[in-house]
């Protein structure tokens, strides 16, 4: 006779210490004894007090099971509340910091542990959420909105790791007055819109305003996330300078960020398309474009296709062909190319930065260790692995030169003198083919310019005095 198998709706927390490999290598002892002090005066007695039931634990992580998705996420705002108290005075190689997602779903118990969807969906989002913060499904919203006097941000439908399904995930803001990148702008006066629009395709494109000057289109670049970048000290100076000057106008590129990860097609001429739905949905005639890495591409071809709307074309860090194409690319540069894919799809999700910090180390090769720290962690916020390795392999194949000597707008093209990522000498090449062009070089070695860094402000007063 089969056995029957009884199962229940249930709110699953999924819980682990961002970086404990790493902790571990340093301090065993210390970070063991702390990890279990934390637990002992905080978590374990937040998830009894809402009601919660420990059906696992790992190392580092555990698996909780609540009968409310109210208590849950109350018990979760709590713990990275308490933990962030408690992490004040410690160094920040020494913290000990939980990731945190939950999820509702339909699960089975056996022998006290808990098994099925509302589990797997779970550890997927904690595996998402950044340091101290809380990832939530759609469900769990649909459940707690209006229960829970907490802001919410919208993440983006996301392919999680063996989940078959794209989920909509949320992001749970516990600091008072909003999340970072409210209180980032609120301290410069400023607030960022941030709007969705559908490509021709159907994808959806996260895109956002702020500021209240003339209007600035920056493109969209490498691993971008419109919530994030202002709480990272990455690009946030960049665009509180910009935003200070212009209304600007950026948007998050289709398979990262907030704009939709589940994508069928990635390609130069998608990234076209979206560049003219997003500037389409934001209601501009004519504008100046800046464009930032691989961005420059993107941006030449849409001067190029639109020169009655671009008044203005700024190119940083630009190149006019990818990897691939360049002619003097060896077979021994392709055999790496292919490894380093294959490295992307295996570790680029993983907690262990080091996948992700070979192209921070190119990116920028003077950041300090915060920084640095910054680039790996929004690399794996912004997007999935497979998407990385899809973004890199696009990007590989880019060719504009045929386009460099359509463009009509009047152009200023920067770039670091000694950029590690992409050599100057093509930024050079990509200026000379564009007519009247002039290119102006950036002391420094960072291909994202840092805050401290030497051409920062020559950067910013180039492209205001040409745009002005």
């Amino acid at each position: 006779m089969r056995q029957h198998i009884e199962r229940r709706l249930a709110a699953i927390l999924a819980a682990d210490v961002a970086g404990y490999s790493k902790l571990m290598a340093t301090d065993e002892e210390g970070t063991l004894t702390s990890l279990k002090t934390h637990r002992r005066k905080l978590s374990d007695p937040k998830i009894k007090q809402h009601h919660g039931r420990i059906f696992k634990t790992t190392g580092d992580g555990i698996l909780v099971e609540f009968p409310s998705a109210v208590d849950a996420v109350k018990c979760a705002v709590e713990i990275q509340r308490g933990m962030a108290v408690r992490n004040a005075k410690v160094g920040p190689d020494r913290r000990i910091e939980f990731r945190i997602g939950i999820n509702i779903g339909d699960v089975i118990e056996d022998g006290g542990d808990v098994f099925g969807d509302g589990v797997n969906v779970a550890s997927r989002l904690e595996g998402i959420a950044a340091r101290g913060g809380i990832c939530i499904s759609r469900q769990v919203l649909d459940v707690i909105e209006g229960k829970v006097n907490l802001p919410y941000r919208e993440l983006g439908r996301q392919n999680l790791k063996n989940i078959t399904r794209p989920v909509e995930v949320y992001r749970v803001d516990i600091h008072d007055g909003g999340s970072l990148a409210a209180q980032v702008l609120a301290r410069s006066d400023l607030k960022q819109e941030v709007r969705y629009c559908s490509a021709p395709d159907g994808v959806r494109l996260a895109y956002a305003k702020v500021g209240s000057g003339p209007p600035l289109v920056r493109s969209a670049h490498w691993m971008g996330h419109l919530e994030y970048d202002w709480e990272l000290p990455i690009f946030r100076h960049s665009l509180l300078d910009l935003a200070k000057s212009f209304t600007l106008v950026r948007y998050d590129a289709r398979g990262n960020g907030l704009s939709d990860w589940d994508v069928g097609e990635i390609s130069f001429d998608a990234w076209v398309r979206d560049m003219e739905t997003v500037v389409d949905a934001a209601g501009l005639d004519r504008f100046p474009l800046l464009g930032y890495s691989q961005g420059c591409a993107l941006s030449i071809a849409y001067a190029a296709k639109h020169p009655d709307r671009v008044s203005h074309l700024v190119l940083y860090g630009g190149f006019a062909t990818g990897f691939t194409r360049r002619p003097n690319t060896t077979a021994a540069d392709r055999e790496r190319w292919t490894a380093m894919k294959t490295l992307m799809k295996l570790g680029w999700g993983a907690d262990d930065a080091t996948f992700r910090q070979m192209f921070t180390s190119q990116m920028m090769p003077t950041a300090t260790r915060e920084q640095a720290d910054a680039f790996n962690e929004i690399q794996r916020l912004s997007a999935s692995p497979e998407c990385a390795v899809r973004y890199l392999e696009t990007v590989g194949e880019f060719d504009v030169r045929q386009l460099l000597c359509q463009v009509r707008a009047p152009t200023l093209v920067m770039h670091v003198r000694d950029d590690a990522r992409v050599s100057i000498a093509l930024g050079r090449e990509m200026a000379a083919g564009i007519p009247n062009a002039r290119f102006v070089a950036l002391p420094g070695k960072n291909h994202v310019l840092l805050e401290q860094d030497p051409g920062v402000a020559q950067f910013s007063n180039e492209l205001k005095s040409f745009v002005n």
